[in-house]
């Protein structure tokens, strides 16, 4: 197989992975009446890490002290995206919480400022500001005294951008001596491990009862194998065949798929002004990517 070849079936597997996770925010935001979200984090990322640590068997042999320390620390962020993500979804619609969540793309560069002593380019700043005024119009609703506010929702999932951008940034700094499969089995059992210990505080009891149903069995089950288990190893595979700024363009697409799936699943509908803000951020990830400077 060519590189041409490869280069368009990565991109396929990444266009595929974003399509997961926008789904994913339908998923979660219709399993919130029976599942807290904690308690959802915990129970998603314990179903991957499980089934992978099961699947690699014999690999999972080459952990050691370094691998359990660099992989705790990533998975402890890793967690708290997701368990800061879910906690937002609840409280705004899974629409918005698709758009916000990408704001890691623009955070990328701009934390990896102190961290590499480099500098982000002008396109960087100029797509952060663009984003910003994208976020104001998406997540500030306008009241009827005339100001505007944030509601927690939307706060919750701009914190939980921070986090994916630090998972990210920890991720490609410390797994560059690692099978990234084995790297990932450890950071989905401290996100699992992470949630079970903090939903007691947030959640309250495990509603066992309401777990019990089909429904709910079938969208844990798509959250841990499919938007977690598959959409990860997918992501991790196309990288090694693709420059990381076009994947993330293509993985930020989870967010056109996220505002998707909300219109023909869940009938959220949007304002002309959240419209306009949903194609300003995209605007700015796509400037952001296409116009930084290439890896080498």
């Amino acid at each position: 197989m060519n590189s041409k070849q490869l280069n368009f079936f990565a991109s396929l597997g990444l266009i595929s992975t974003a399509a997961i996770w926008g789904f994913a925010f339908v998923v979660v935001k219709d399993s919130l009446d029976f599942v807290p979200p904690v308690y959802m984090t915990a129970i998603r990322f314990a179903i991957a890490g499980v089934v992978l640590a099961v699947i690699l068997n014999r690999r999972l042999f080459v952990i050691n002290k370094n691998y359990i320390l660099h992989g705790i620390f990533t998975g402890f962020l890793l967690g708290m995206g997701y368990i800061t993500q879910t906690i937002g979804c609840n409280f705004t619609t899974a629409g918005k919480n698709a758009f916000l969540t990408t704001v890691y793309v623009i955070l990328i560069p701009l934390i990896s400022w102190p961290l590499n002593k480099k500098r982000p380019g002008f396109v960087v700043f100029a797509s952060a500001i663009m984003a910003l005024a994208g976020i104001g119009f998406l997540a500030l609703r306008h009241e009827t005294g005339g100001g505007f506010s944030m509601n927690f929702g939307d706060i919750m999932t701009l914190i939980c951008g921070v986090f994916y951008a630090l998972h990210i940034i920890f991720t490609a700094r410390l797994g560059k001596d690692k099978n990234m499969l084995v790297f990932t089995v450890l950071q989905f059992l401290t996100a699992s491990a992470l949630a079970w210990l903090c939903a007691p505080f947030f959640d309250g009891a495990l509603p066992l009862r309401d777990l019990a149903q089909s429904k709910v069995i079938v969208s844990m089950l798509y959250l841990g194998l499919f938007s977690s288990l598959v959409a990860f190893s997918l992501q991790n595979i196309c990288l090694k065949y693709m420059e990381s700024s076009l994947a993330s363009l293509f993985l930020s697409l989870e967010s056109v798929f996220g505002v998707l799936f909300s219109a023909v699943f869940l009938k959220e509908r949007m304002s002309a002004i959240m419209i306009a803000g949903c194609v300003l951020i995209f605007a700015a990830i796509t400037i952001a990517e296409q116009f930084k400077p290439k890896e080498k």
